[in-house]
């Protein structure tokens, strides 16, 4: 089977890749932006028309995309995570290749949620930021587009590679520092809200799993139980080995509080993952405290 991989440099992409490439039956070309990719290619500026000739000449039979942007101005995250998709879908009708399009979403596109509550693929989207809108936008592109194709709404990614700018990143990143300088204390904000955590890896047995299905439409990926990033710091403080304490700053007599969990969902995420689980075959296979483990590892190397 012959994939096209788009976005293979990013966090996802890079699992991604490294769970095609351990297919034997899988012979992967890679295309992005980086000068490691196969071949450089601009979604957000290249033309259709020059993505459709590539797509004549490898002949792939699943294209899968985990390019975007998770940060930037609306227009940045217009331009990567909405044009970008645009050009895809627009390159494969124009293609005489039928290939599958599977194209990696975000929990993002629904917005907060009811605490408690599980969100299941039919519940109304209602993003809260301008991330969630461009994210939803490309969807809904994909799913009009009259492409075999199916989008996996990721919920909140974890594991090796966890980006500095991303919650659990800074999370691991201000423990590194406080342990560096024997401070007593954490101090860390925004660690009220629950999110639906999921390994990186699990994502990418996603992927994988979805390129060889029939299903089509949104499915849900993550682990189908909302975690307080409290308990995740404490967590990975524990992991870590820190004996301080967990300092909040959101407690008003600590002084003015950190901004919250930049991804518009509120105080509350948690997926419903049967669909993933009865049209994909796929259930989350790695604990949080093995993907707390890893983002500790990598965190502590850092100088």
């Amino acid at each position: 089977m012959r994939v096209l991989l788009l976005g293979a440099d990013g966090f996802l992409g890079r699992h991604v890749a490294e769970r095609l490439l351990a297919d034997p039956a899988v012979q992967l070309t890679a295309l992005g932006r980086s000068d490691e990719s196969d071949v450089r290619f601009d979604l957000s500026s290249g033309a259709p028309g020059v993505l459709a000739r590539y797509l004549d000449a490898v002949h792939p039979g699943v294209l899968i995309n985990c390019a975007g942007a998770t940060r930037g101005n609306a227009r940045d995250l217009t331009r990567q995570n909405t044009v970008a998709v645009a050009t895809v879908c627009e390159a494969m009708r124009r293609s005489s290749v039928a290939a599958r399009l599977v194209q990696v979403g975000c929990a993002s596109e629904y917005g907060p949620s009811p605490a408690g509550s599980s969100t299941g693929e039919d519940a109304a989207p209602r993003p809260g930021g301008p991330y969630g809108v461009s994210k939803l936008a490309a969807t809904e592109l994909v799913l009009g587009s009259g492409l075999d194709a199916v989008v996996l709404r990721v919920f909140s990614p974890v594991g090796p590679g966890t980006p500095t700018g991303s919650p659990m990143g800074r999370i691991a990143e201000a423990l590194r520092r406080t342990m560096q300088n024997g401070d007593p204390e954490l101090k860390l904000g925004g660690l009220g809200v629950q999110r639906d955590f999921i390994d990186a890896r699990d994502v990418a047995r996603a992927v994988h799993a979805a390129s060889l299905s029939a299903a089509q439409g949104v499915v849900n990926i993550g682990s189908g139980r909302a975690v307080r990033l409290r308990d995740m710091a404490a967590a990975l403080a524990h992991v870590a080995g820190y004996d301080g304490m967990l300092h909040e700053l959101d407690d008003p007599s600590h002084g003015p509080a950190q901004p919250p969990y930049p991804d518009g969902c509120g105080s509350w995420q948690q997926a419903d993952v049967r669909t993933a689980r009865d049209r994909l075959g796929w259930r989350p296979r790695i604990g949080l405290e093995e993907s707390l483990a890893d983002v500790w590892m990598e965190a502590a190397c850092r100088v």
